[in-house]
């Protein structure tokens, strides 16, 4: 298959699983804390990831293995209690909004950081789908007057975070199978969050055996395993055959996906919103076309 459409079908599989990833992070609120559901997602994904990749691992050189580390705990560490912290206060929906900075973020890393060409035609699709993102976030405290907004800082630096990582995976890592990469990240940083874990009294027989606990592990473990461990992945790979702006484009499609779960789980929004989310649409297709030859 051509790579401009592979990529284009790993973009889209992105958007569904992590559209859908707001919403279990919400369900897995009811019965755990924002520590809890950071670091249970962070462990099954490396327990998924551990059985299917750990011969992958002798891809990964000795000299390269401080840019893993780097990868896994700012692209999968801190961002995973993050969002878990944002969403004990902000709805999914608009959580997974805010998500929306990180092309914006990602290049400005890369120009700034990483000496990455500035190119006028990508830099107006991402302020124009940072202008939708930015209508539905207004319209969104519109709604939702009585949520503590403050808590988006801590998307915006996760978002950050992802922008960071989708550079260092591209300028480092680009020669390493995707499933190495992931692997590595998870072998990385399952220790600190399984001793973070350990400091919330999970394993107590009261916590563990609780009834709204059990069903929130249940999302949890799907977060981790799908919506963490092969997403991550597909986004590794995606990277590598495209760039970290279309790369991370793929959260401008994310809300359109993380607005439908929100609705049905009783999430409230406007036309406004909707029309926000066709904007950023818009924001992707001209961050992602292509100068036509004469």
């Amino acid at each position: 298959m051509p790579v401009n459409n592979l990529k284009w079908i790993y973009l889209s599989l992105l958007a569904l699983v992590w559209g859908s990833s707001f919403i279990l992070i919400k369900k897995g609120l009811v019965g755990l804390t924002a520590l809890q559901v950071g670091s249970l997602r962070t462990i099954f994904a490396a327990l998924f990831l551990i059985m299917i990749g750990l011969r992958s691992l002798k891809k990964i050189r000795r000299h390269q293995w401080k840019w893993i580390a780097f990868s896994g705990f700012f692209g999968t560490f801190f961002p995973a209690y993050l969002f878990s912290f944002a969403e004990t206060e902000i709805d999914s929906a608009i959580v997974s909004i805010l998500n929306s900075t990180t092309p914006l973020l990602s290049m400005l890393v890369g120009i700034f950081i990483f000496q990455a060409a500035f190119i006028q035609r990508k830099f107006v699709g991402v302020l124009v789908g940072l202008a939708g993102t930015t209508a539905l976030i207004l319209s969104g405290a519109a709604v939702n007057p009585d949520q503590n907004y403050w808590y988006s800082l801590l998307v915006i630096l996760a978002s950050l975070f992802y922008g960071l990582n989708a550079n260092v995976i591209k300028k480092h890592l680009q020669t390493i199978p995707a499933l190495a990469i992931t692997t590595g990240n998870f072998i990385v940083i399952a220790v600190p969050a399984t001793i973070v874990l350990s400091t919330t009294g999970f394993f107590s027989s009261e916590v563990l055996f609780a009834p709204q606990v059990q069903l929130s592990l249940i999302f949890v473990a799907i977060l981790g395993v799908i919506g963490t461990g092969a997403a991550l992945i597909i986004f590794n790979k995606l990277i590598q055959i495209s760039d970290p702006v279309f790369s991370t484009s793929v959260t401008y499609l994310i809300p359109v996906v993380a607005l439908g779960w929100g609705a049905l789980d009783g999430e409230s929004f406007t036309l406004l919103q909707l029309v926000s989310g066709f904007v950023i649409l818009v924001g992707v297709w001209i961050v992602n076309s292509r100068n036509k030859k004469p």
